[in-house]
């Protein structure tokens, strides 16, 4: 998804008093004599929106302005919205304030008292806003975990798709269909049947009044259940790339919870993904029957304790997730309406031609994936992003996971974006 956006900022002047039609049923499809653009477009439903452009039929400077909008899926026609004068000459601006435009919606404009002078008409679209949290970020296979979350705008009773990224591409399967309640809110259970990481997210596909929406990804951890005489645990079931994690656990005598010490214990691992497990390291457990081994894998890596001797017996399986370190920095933290910044970073370890994601932060607290690049060959990627609205915007990367790494993000990167001056603004159509 691209929110690639146009450029302006103004002053908007309201005038009173001025008689304007309550509905219009028809919408101009031609420009004849005023211009007209929005911007952004398409936004995050709650973004503020700037519309433009300029008067081309004499006289232009002072000339009342009217918007008009029509709103999907209300079954009305255009109605009167704002009005404003136009500058010497003949630009105009209208700005539609943060939280006012939720859903999609067509605007155009015309000359207050003039017959036939009027903009085209163009499309606002609004991608709908989708939170995603989890009952539990681990748990055992065959158990199920509950994502739930929220639609905005209200969708009550349409549907929601839970997804599984495959691999390192920017490719998803749908897990599961969900219905959104009356509350346009959703909960899907789902359950995975062999341990291992993965990235989930659940989907609005898109309807008359909202484009397609899509949670931030969430990234889960299935283990498999424990043998009850010979468990295993980890201290940090996600480690970033480079820390360490001690693997622990307790050895009992076969079929009870009384402790077997002085038994020699091997920890066995492979990395995700392979079939065969190496024993590298032993150990003697204590008198209360408890192992330990420090391991710093640089890849996601499954792991089982063993007794190195007969009788052979070995615990469940556990997964030790290595998550990738992402960094960005910003080659400006200030910029203005019009101006462009450009992002660049680094994933620890080589991700080269792995998808990477540019996210904002939305009205709702919850981060929405606005670009979507490739990590080039050096492990470096780069977005450049062009400022529609003024304001403070944060930005953040995301990886996802992939088969030898969990994904990360790095550290949010706020811009203080300032209005630009009226000599800036490009052209309407």
């Amino acid at each position: 998804m691209r929110l690639r956006i146009a450029v302006l900022a103004s002053v908007v002047t309201a005038l009173a008093g001025i008689t304007i039609p309550a509905v219009v049923s028809a919408a101009p499809r031609h420009n004849h004599g005023l211009t007209i653009n929005a911007t952004p477009n398409p936004i995050l439903a709650g973004e503020g929106v700037t519309i433009y452009g300029q008067l081309n039929r004499a006289p232009v400077g002072g000339q009342t302005i009217v918007l008009y909008h029509h709103i999907a899926g209300s079954g009305r026609g255009y109605t009167p919205v704002s009005h404003t004068t136009t500058n010497g000459n003949g630009f105009y601006m209208f700005t539609r304030a943060t939280g006012v435009v939720m859903t999609n919606r067509n605007w155009f404009v015309r000359e207050a008292g003039v017959h036939g002078v009027h903009s085209r008409t163009i499309r606002e679209r609004v991608h709908a806003l989708v939170s995603l949290s989890a009952s539990s970020s681990s748990t055992d296979t065959n158990h199920a975990i509950v994502f739930s979350g929220h639609v905005t705008p209200n969708h009550a009773f349409e549907h929601v798709l839970l997804q599984e990224q495959i691999g390192s591409s920017d490719d998803w399967r749908t897990l599961k269909r969900g219905r959104l309640g009356p509350g346009s809110n959703y909960a899907i259970a789902y359950r995975w049947r062999v341990p291992g990481q993965h990235d989930v997210r659940v989907v609005f596909p898109s309807d008359d009044r909202n484009i397609r929406g899509e949670s931030d990804p969430l990234s889960v951890t299935i283990q498999q259940a424990q043998v009850a005489d010979f468990t295993i645990n980890t201290s940090a079931p996600i480690i970033d790339y480079g820390q360490s994690a001690t693997i622990s656990g307790v050895l009992y005598q076969p079929g009870t919870s009384t402790p077997e010490p002085n038994t020699a214990v091997s920890l066995c691992g492979r990395a995700a993904g392979q079939s065969h497990f190496s024993c590298s390291s032993a150990t003697f457990t204590k008198g209360d029957g408890s192992y330990s081994f420090g391991v710093s894998p640089t890849q996601n890596t499954l792991y089982q304790a063993r007794t190195s001797l007969p009788p052979h017996r070995h615990s469940a399986v556990l997964f030790e997730g290595v998550r990738d370190v992402v960094t960005m920095t910003a080659s400006s933290n200030s910029s203005t309406v019009g101006g462009t910044v450009t992002f660049i970073g680094t994933v620890t370890p080589d991700k080269a031609g792995h998808a990477i994601y540019l996210q904002r932060l939305g009205k709702d607290g919850d981060w929405h994936t606005v670009e979507v690049h490739r990590v080039k060959f050096d492990s470096t990627f780069q977005f450049s992003w062009t400022f529609g609205t003024q304001g403070m915007k944060k930005f953040r990367a995301r990886i996802t996971s992939d088969r030898r790494n969990v994904g990360g993000a790095s550290t949010p990167v706020t811009i203080n974006v300032s209005p630009a001056p009226a000599s800036s603004l490009p052209p309407g159509s």
